[in-house]
Formats: C-alpha cells, sequence, structure tokens
C-alpha cells in the first residue's frame, strides 16, 4: 500500500506558505465556499475502490448514513459515559441475544478487556494491578493451530499461553493456573478439538472460554451461534460486516464477566483498558449499525454479491489462459469471492505485478494477491464499481499476458 514516506515526499514536493502546503490554500478555500472540503485531496491521501475486503489497513468497510445520522446526533449531546455504556449494552445483547454485551474499541479490545475479567472479576485491587499477576490465575490455554497475531491483546494482560493439540494434551496442561482457554474461529477446522467439544471441556474444567469471531459475520446468525453453544465470551469487529465505526467492537457474555470487562475498561482510571476508550459516538453508532445489520434482506445482499462476483469472473476468464471462479471462504469473510490463476508455465502475469498496477492506476483499486493468485472481494465495493474493477482486471491482465 501507500507508504508514509511516500506521502511525505509528495507533500515535501510543494511549496509551503505560513506552514500550510500551498496548493491546499485554494482547494480548502474554494471547498469551504462550495460547503465541503475534500480533505483527502488537501492531504495528498488517494482513496481507492476496495476490491480486497474489510482490512484495517484499508479502513475496512464504508458506514451506512443511518451510521452516520446516529453519530452526528450522538456528537451533539452530553451524556454521562457509563449510563449510555449500560443502555447501549442492554440494547446490543437484546439484538444478538446474549445475557450481556458491551461495545469495545474494536474486537483487539474486546480480547483484552474480556482476558482481564476472567482474571480480576471486579475486585479493585486486581484490576490496578494488571499485568502483574501476582495472586491470580496466569495461564490461558490454546490450540497450537489457532496461534495469531491478535493473541498479542491476550497476552497483554500478562498471561502465559499455553499450547495444547488434542483433548489429551488439553486436560493434562489444565492446572490451578489456567484462568481461561481462548478459540480462534477462523481455525476452526484447522484444530483438532473444534467449536463445541472446546466449550464443554472448558464447562467440565470449570474455565471460561473466549472466542475471537472479530471478521466471523456474516451470517448473521453467529452473532448469537457462539454464546448459544457455549462461550462464556465472544468478541467481534464492529468495523467489518457490521459496517459500523471501524474502531468499534463487541464484545458478548455472561452478566459477571462482562461487568468486569467494564471495569477493567475506560473510563475507569487505573484500569488497564483505560486508553481503550470508546466514545459516546461511537457506542450510539455501533447500535445503529447493529440494528440495520440484524434487519438487513441477507438473502437479497447475497444474490447482489454474487452478481457482482460474476462480473468480476466473467470479464478476468475472458482473457485467454486466465482461469476465474467464484468461492466463499467457510468461516471469516464468508461472502462471494473472486479466485484468478493462470498457467504458472507461461510467460504469464505475476500476480504481486497485477496488484501493483491496478493500484497505482486509475481509479486505484485495491485487491489482494496470495502467492500467484488473485483474490478479489466484492462486499465492499460501492454499487456499480464492479463494472469498473471487472474492466481495469481485464485490461491489465491482457496487457501482461
Amino acid at each position: 500500500m501507500w507508504s508514509r514516506r511516500r506521502f511525505l515526499e509528495s507533500l515535501a514536493a510543494l511549496p509551503v506558505v505560513g506552514g500550510v502546503v500551498a496548493s491546499t490554500v485554494p482547494a480548502a478555500a474554494a471547498a469551504a465556499r462550495s460547503g465541503g472540503r475534500d480533505y483527502f485531496r488537501e492531504l495528498g491521501v488517494r482513496p481507492f475502490i476496495n476490491a480486497a475486503g474489510t482490512y484495517t489497513a484499508m479502513t475496512a468497510s464504508l458506514m451506512p448514513p443511518e451510521v452516520m445520522e446516529a453519530i452526528n446526533y450522538a456528537s451533539k449531546r452530553y451524556v454521562m459515559l457509563d449510563e449510555l455504556h449500560d443502555r447501549v449494552g442492554e440494547a446490543v445483547a437484546k439484538l444478538v441475544r446474549a445475557e450481556a454485551a458491551m461495545v469495545t474499541s474494536g474486537a483487539a479490545s474486546a480480547l483484552t478487556l474480556g482476558t482481564a475479567a476472567v482474571l480480576t472479576g471486579t475486585d479493585r485491587q486486581k484490576i490496578s494491578e494488571l499485568p502483574n499477576l501476582t495472586g491470580m490465575k496466569s495461564e490461558v490455554i490454546i490450540q497450537k493451530a489457532h496461534r495469531f497475531g491478535y493473541e498479542r491483546a491476550v497476552r497483554n494482560t500478562g498471561v502465559r499461553l499455553v499450547e495444547v493439540e488434542t483433548r489429551d494434551d488439553l486436560e493434562r496442561a489444565v492446572s490451578d493456573k489456567t484462568a481461561m482457554m481462548i478459540f480462534y474461529n477462523n481455525n476452526n477446522r484447522e484444530g483438532r478439538i473444534q467449536d463445541e467439544e472446546f466449550v464443554q471441556l472448558g464447562r467440565k474444567h470449570s474455565i471460561p472460554t473466549l472466542n475471537d469471531a472479530a471478521a466471523d459475520v456474516p451470517p448473521v446468525d453467529n452473532l448469537w451461534k457462539y454464546t448459544a453453544m457455549g462461550f462464556d465470551l465472544v468478541a467481534f469487529s464492529g468495523g467489518k460486516g457490521i459496517r459500523g465505526p471501524q474502531s468499534a467492537g463487541l464484545l458478548l457474555g455472561t452478566k459477571p464477566l462482562i461487568a468486569a470487562a467494564r471495569q477493567n475498561g475506560s473510563p475507569n482510571g487505573g484500569a488497564i483498558g483505560r486508553g481503550m476508550k470508546v466514545n459516546k459516538e461511537e457506542m450510539v453508532g455501533m447500535l445503529a449499525a447493529l440494528e440495520l445489520f440484524v434487519e438487513k434482506d441477507h438473502a437479497r445482499e447475497g444474490r447482489e454479491f454474487e452478481r457482482r462476483a460474476e462480473e468480476v469472473r466473467k470479464s478476468a476468464s475472458a482473457v485467454p489462459g486466465v482461469k476465474a471462479e467464484i468461492f466463499v471462504p467457510e468461516v471469516a469473510n464468508h461472502v462471494p469471492h473472486v479466485r484468478v490463476t493462470w498457467d504458472s508455465a507461461s510467460t504469464g502475469p505475476k500476480a504481486a505485478a497485477v496488484v501493483r498496477a491496478l493500484q497505482d492506476g486509475e481509479p486505484s483499486i485495491a485487491i489482494r494477491s496470495e502467492g500467484d493468485t488473485l483474490v478479489i472481494g466484492v462486499w465492499m465495493m460501492q454499487p456499480g464499481e464492479e463494472k469498473i474493477v471487472a474492466r481495469r482486471l481485464r485490461q491489465e491482465l491482457e496487457k501482461k499476458a
């Protein structure tokens, strides 16, 4: 993607007047006169068509107008933050059929606060001590196949992760130091202990279980599937498929654990999550986004995604030697995508070169590559953009073939 260095170089090349990049001055003035500023243009930041997916580095999803209306509404009024936290949490819990819920500053924050809740409960002394675990349990069991980058959010609390592979491994790993068992939902099929058995083992040994299902909606029923299955805590991202604020997330679970997570988070001073602030705008925006998501006609939206994917597939496969197919990931990002491959023995294009060409072209388009395979996600596109992506992709494939 675009580097910080490239951005700074582009600004450095422009003359500066009174501490402001000169070329932005007339642009800002003109925009102000017309009633709106093009901040990205002023800053030299180039927007793109998102044909990749809900990746944080690509600013995930775009919020619907109703969500922005809720955010703007909340921005004009003062309320007591804890009271709003309570009421929004109750409304969210009802929507997702959970015992309790809270809005967090992203799914990673939900993992930290959920782990902290298990370690401390509502004991204020323990809350103030984290990540010093003196006098507390200090180990979290995880399957080897479930090790993932975001586990750092769990380790932030000071715990040590204990790897297991089989059911017998897990039962041997349980000790008086075991605080929790963490499950990475995306890798359910890769682990030898799958979700339902994992929950059963947690119940058998009276150990709380936390499921990281950050990117795992749609389908919508995942919002209540895992709490109903018996997970004590479940974390979701708010700014991906739900299309809420990107810096928001959800932690669902039992009332005692959500109450403890709240104590470990902002605005409580001295808590490990004090910096994981969720403002009133994000809380109300997350609620509005969740209401829209739950009530949405998901079957109709799915058909639209299939139509977009077929548009891209048909265009790419028209290039000689290129194969394009539609697939749906089993768990995370469970919507139609297009996979594009070609005969590697031929002098065909390199996937990374196609990605760069689309990114650097006009309009800029972001897609992904996995080795020598291109992956195009259609669900974050705006209506009509699938035609642009299909045309530009075909052009680059023909050019490099």
